[in-house]
């Protein structure tokens, strides 16, 4: 990397009087890094960044995200584009190989979705054994985890058909994501049907019936391959880099798989479209007053914050947020949905949009904000929100840990730490212990 990328320039660090060169790396979107890999050897310092802000794990060929102009793109291509003219399965097709399939290599990797879309009946057992209220999340993680002890062989060589792994996992992934929540319900299983997209066949098995069967609507299912596109990659966040510290101890797909999905499951990564959905139920609850929430946002000595709005990395338009915004129009149109927590959402949207609080201080309505409206209106419970992003976001996980497995560079994730412990201090024997003030160390 150092070679192909260096700029030919140093950045200097001087410390005690010495001065030390480093290199100073160019990507291809014109973001510098300086080069510190080489610090703690040549100087004996480390550096100190909480939660990474300012920390380049790894030099990635995936998706590009530019904050302060709402730039977002997979492989070099827009967000925007893919989503308007993609399907979910072609963006997951483009992660893992790097281009956008021809017709036949479309065709044979949706081939392939198809075959691998059942899973052991034997997992099917595992079901049984969760508490009822057992989290959705909890159940994708073991579920996933334990997909290594049937398919055992895809550990010893994991990158030798690359489409086999990635398409056994989608697949299944989806098949367990569905079979959660009619299990949750008490409903029986609706098994995939090859003649049904990706999409399509997984809300059939999600809302077909005996009873009644599920009509499976093109609007619908158009929305549902945009929100996985808008969610299928979004560079080195909280589950991503799960996933690579996790494999970078080559440990197999599964559990480094199950690793993201468990980052995921925080309510600060992945659970916010749930929080988004849980905070209309409490404006609801106050009998829709909206206007009283607005102001105790605008109030700085209250916590209260609305969410769904604004987002860390993105300091104008979320890119994402213009293109769900639109699908969740149209679905709200399609199915004529009534729903008073969506007509709340609806008017916090049209202030924030509007409002000059909000504008200043870039706190449009992002993706959250509206794929909790969506998943809400098709039927889609709020507790099954997170497993719909871990969909989603699968075929980047897979591309990130299959690029870190061939990358040169490798080695494994071993962040050093500064220790603010007591100083070394002598061994006293039980019977020569007094009880004492224990003052925590200051952590910064």
């Amino acid at each position: 990397m150092k070679d192909k990328f260096f700029t030919g320039k140093n950045a200097e660090l001087t410390i005690e009087g010495k001065t030390y060169p480093l290199p100073i790396i160019e990507g291809t979107e014109g973001e510098r890094a300086i080069d510190i890999r080489d610090l703690r050897k040549d100087t004996g310092y480390i550096t100190l960044d909480s939660g990474y802000m300012n920390t380049g794990s790894c030099a990635s060929g995936i998706t590009y995200l530019e904050g302060s102009q709402g730039i977002l793109n997979y492989r070099g291509y827009a967000i925007e584009e893919l989503a308007e003219n993609c399907s979910f399965v072609e963006v997951a097709y483009l992660l893992l190989h790097g281009y956008l399939p021809t017709y036949d290599e479309l065709r044979h990797f949706s081939y392939l979705l198809g075959r691998f879309a059942l899973i052991h009946e034997d997992m099917i057992h595992f079901f049984d054994h969760f508490p009822p209220n057992a989290a959705p999340m909890a159940i994708l993680s073991s579920m996933v985890n334990s997909l290594s002890n049937f398919y055992p062989e895809m550990t010893e060589n994991p990158l030798e058909d690359i489409d086999i792994i990635a398409t056994r996992l989608i697949s299944k992934v989806r098949t367990i994501a569905a079979f959660t929540y009619k299990k949750s319900m008490g409903w029986p299983l609706v098994y995939p049907r090859h003649d049904l997209t990706y999409c399509a066949n997984f809300l059939n098995m999600m809302f077909d019936s005996p009873v009644k069967p599920y009509e499976i609507n093109p609007d619908v299912v158009s929305a549902l391959n945009k929100i996985l596109i808008l969610h299928a990659d979004h560079e080195q966040n909280c589950s991503t880099s799960a996933v690579r510290l996790v494999g970078s101890a080559r440990v197999n797909l599964y559990a480094s798989i199950s690793a993201g999905i468990s980052a995921l499951w925080g309510p600060l990564h992945g659970g916010a479209n749930q929080a988004v959905v849980a905070m209309l139920e409490d404006i609801y609850a106050s009998d829709g007053d909206y206007e009283k929430y607005i102001k105790k946002a605008k109030d700085p000595n209250d916590p209260f914050r609305l969410v769904g709005f604004g987002h860390r990395v993105y300091k104008s338009h979320d890119p994402r947020s213009r293109i769900i915004k639109k699908a969740c129009d149209e679905v709200l149109v399609t199915l004529k949905v009534s729903d008073p927590l969506l007509d709340i959402a609806k008017e916090l949207e049209e202030v924030a949009l509007n409002d000059e609080y909000f504008l200043e201080r870039g706190l449009y309505p992002n993706v959250d904000f509206y794929s909790g409206i969506i998943y809400r209106a098709i039927g889609i419970p709020s507790n099954m929100f997170t497993v719909m992003f871990a969909l989603g976001r699968l075929p980047g996980w897979i591309a990130h840990w299959k690029e870190m497995w061939d990358d040169p560079n490798w080695r494994i994730s071993r962040p050093r730490q500064v220790y603010v412990g007591p100083e070394h201090r002598p061994f006293i024997p039980m019977e020569d212990r007094v009880e004492e003030d224990h003052e925590e160390p200051d952590i910064y």
